[in-house]
């Protein structure tokens, strides 16, 4: 590297720099550092990669710079005041630790900060990437922003984002909902049913419903599933909608995101888990005693950043041609929301 730099006529760093495609070096200095890198043969030694990813996971991680955490939820303070949005933060702030990477916060919706101004701040910082957190009611970024990701690599934690198509690391909903029917087959629930946001569904591509019926169709095969309670809005201004649906149906067991159905429950005279059990699809340590999936958003936001490094590395910019998704796995907890019932006879 040093005979590049002397040949190319600058320092080590941004031949360092250049060779991996940063921005902060001028166009016209990275094709020189190229052109004098191939005059002296220079290639880049996935050993040395490897090794240098190593050093990185040891905990010997130099400060390689600052990337950009970006706050796309609508309310400003989403990322410590939100149930489960901090846990996303919590992992993407650890790993980036661990590679040697600072993380700078700002808010994608705020009214003084346009796409233009942003990109100014983050070249004037030296930030190289950015990781997305928050995004929970839509699959598309502000509009004023569009400037960010033709310039920046950025990754989407949570949810697939549509306009610009950006890669992602979220949850396994679709294997989520179908291990979340298992246990409840397990335990001799023979009635399960949906309670859930259709908006919600929707923005993840309705991977709850197909691992929900996925399930049914592997362990009810030829009945029709119960139908799912989706009238949250309204039953949460009148309990009597949910009533209505819940002694139609007569589920034993639901499926569900909010913890406000065991109010709903409590309200029409109904006890968990005596006469319904509850498992929920995102279980949150502030509702410890609830059972459900663990979604492990803090490996999800971990899964962020190694993504975005490697595209940094990579000297990736711009909308990918082709955007990557990484899915993590969760995991049962179990809880006293359920309780295992009489396995009936079944032919």
């Amino acid at each position: 590297m040093a005979r590049v730099a002397t040949l190319a006529g600058v320092s080590k760093n941004t031949v360092s720099l250049a060779l991996r495609g940063s921005t902060r070096i001028a166009a016209a200095t990275r094709e020189k550092v190229e052109a004098a890198a191939a005059s002296l043969g220079y290639q880049r030694n996935p050993a040395v990669g490897c090794l240098m990813a190593e050093l990185r996971r040891s905990g010997s991680a130099r400060f390689e710079a600052t990337l950009a955490l970006l706050n796309a939820n609508g309310d400003a303070t989403a990322l410590r005041t939100h149930p489960t949005v901090p846990v996303y933060v919590e992992g993407a702030r650890r790993r980036a630790a661990e590679l040697g990477y600072g993380m700078d916060e700002f808010w994608l919706h705020d009214p003084a900060m346009g796409g233009a101004r942003l990109a100014g701040i983050l070249r004037a910082r030296g930030i190289r990437g950015a990781v997305v957190v928050g995004l929970l009611r839509s699959n598309e970024l502000p509009e004023q922003m569009r400037v960010l990701w033709d310039e920046f690599p950025a990754v989407v934690t949570g949810v697939r984002v549509r306009s610009p198509e950006l890669s992602f690391a979220g949850s396994d909903q679709y294997s989520l909902a179908l291990k979340a029917y298992e246990h409840a087959w397990d335990l001799g629930y023979r009635r399960p049913a949906l309670v859930l946001d259709p908006e919600i569904d929707a923005l993840i591509d309705g991977r709850f419903t197909a691992g929900y019926l996925m399930g049914q169709k592997r362990f009810r095969a030829g009945e029709m599933p119960l139908e799912p309670f989706v009238q949250l809005v309204e039953a949460r201004k009148d309990v009597r909608r949910f009533k209505e649906w819940f002694d139609a149906c007569k589920p034993d067991v639901l499926f569900v995101l909010y913890h406000e159905v065991e109010r709903w429950l409590a309200a029409c005279g109904l006890r968990v888990p005596e006469d319904v059990g509850l498992i929920q699809y995102e279980w949150r340590k502030q509702r410890s005693h609830w059972a459900g999936m663990d979604q492990r958003n803090d490996l999800v936001g971990e899964a962020a950043v190694d993504l975005l490094v490697s595209m940094i590395h990579n000297g990736q910019q711009g909308v990918p041609e082709r955007s990557i998704a990484t899915q993590v796995t969760s995991k049962w907890v179990p809880g006293s929301t359920v309780r295992r019932l009489p396995v009936p006879f079944e032919r």
